[in-house]
């Protein structure tokens, strides 16, 4: 038979005091004895007590809990800015509520914010691309708590704390540019995406700066299977590109993968760039060359500046830098010994065949 868990008033008893006094040594109140305050932990690690800590935030405490709204952890980003939010905000003494917003029901981002105020939650870090309009209105819907973005445009007005899109980007194809290329591609995000649509700006703008243009835009879904699908798009109706800028990693490994299968050499006929840098990026076939994002600094950083800060008084945001990682799949541009227009033309053959 389970064992009844041990209360306050438990402690109390066994150490000899009021009920009181035991509340003011887990309030950690100056207002106790040293000799009051070691009995008391005695007593409490005697019976294994283990703190009420929304009982404690009901009679006044402030709240030790930091929420997170974000988007599905399966994707890697988000799920990375989880673990650094989860653990950084644990080194503060502060525990975190997670609400993942469900995209297949539509459910609302004030829906998992209200479901966080009902916990006492009055710090919220939200991590969903978002326009600058959308969150503003969240901002200003939930002025009673503070609200602290991590995918918004990094010169809006909300507070939050945002990677600078022009610096990756700009390097990439600075890098590119040098190293020969001049036909480059841009497999970019959804266009629905904030992040995707500022990446996009920031390609187009530079590339423009070169006096170049995309071969082609294409946009994907984030998620290998688009990437890879975008890259057989690419190589059957513009295959005389010779580098693609992708608009992450997960895009990238299915580029990587199409390139691949249709014996493309990377980076000899085809250079390819990711965005993110996530874990596994180093060790894709060959090991990508993309924009690295320091998303644990993100998670640390939003979690520092969520905890210094109070709803109704003034937030500084803060514009984290990204910076170009070269590896094995990106190089000089050199001369195309295959003939990429047959492999154009057999890509168009199989498509019409799986044509309905």
């Amino acid at each position: 038979m389970k064992s009844k868990s041990a209360t306050l008033e438990d402690v109390a008893r066994h150490a000899g005091v009021s009920y009181q006094t035991v509340s003011r040594v887990l309030n950690k109140s100056a207002n106790v004895s040293e000799a009051t305050r070691r009995k008391v932990e005695k007593s409490i690690e005697a019976l294994r007590y283990v703190p009420n800590r929304l009982a404690q935030q009901l009679v006044g405490k402030e709240s030790q809990t930091v929420g997170l709204v974000t988007i599905s952890l399966a994707w890697h980003a988000p799920s990375q800015v989880a673990t650094a939010v989860k653990r950084y905000a644990n080194l503060e003494g502060y525990q975190v509520l997670i609400s993942m917003i469900d995209e297949s029901v539509n459910q609302s981002i004030q829906d998992s914010i209200n479901e966080l105020k009902s916990q006492r939650v009055d710090k919220v870090i939200i991590n969903v691309p978002l326009e600058t309009e959308q969150a503003q209105k969240i901002a200003a819907d939930n002025d009673d708590i503070v609200c602290l973005f991590l995918d918004v445009d990094p010169y809006s007005s909300v507070f939050n704390v945002s990677f600078n899109p022009a610096d990756g980007t700009r390097a990439s194809v600075k890098y590119l540019y040098e190293m020969g290329h001049r036909e480059i591609a841009l497999l970019a995000g959804p266009d629905n995406s904030v992040s995707a649509k500022l990446r996009l700006k920031s390609w187009l703008e530079t590339l423009q700066g070169y006096g170049l243009k995309p071969v082609t835009v294409l946009h994907g879904n984030w998620d290998a299977q688009s990437g890879y699908a975008g890259a057989l798009q690419m190589l059957r109706e513009t295959p005389n590109f010779s580098a693609v800028l992708v608009g992450n990693d997960q895009m990238a490994l299915g580029v990587l993968s199409a390139f691949h299968q249709h014996q493309v050499a990377v980076p000899g006929e085809k250079s390819v760039i990711g965005y993110d840098d996530t874990y596994e990026s180093s060790f894709f076939y060959p090991s990508l060359s993309t924009v690295s994002l320091d998303l644990d600094l993100q998670g640390k950083e939003a979690v520092r500046r969520i905890l210094a800060s109070t709803s109704g008084a003034p937030h500084t945001s803060s514009i984290l830098p990204a910076r170009l990682v070269i590896r094995h799949s990106s190089g000089a541009r050199i001369e195309q010994g295959k003939d990429l227009q047959a492999i154009a033309e057999q890509l168009r053959a199989i498509a019409h065949t799986l044509a309905p």
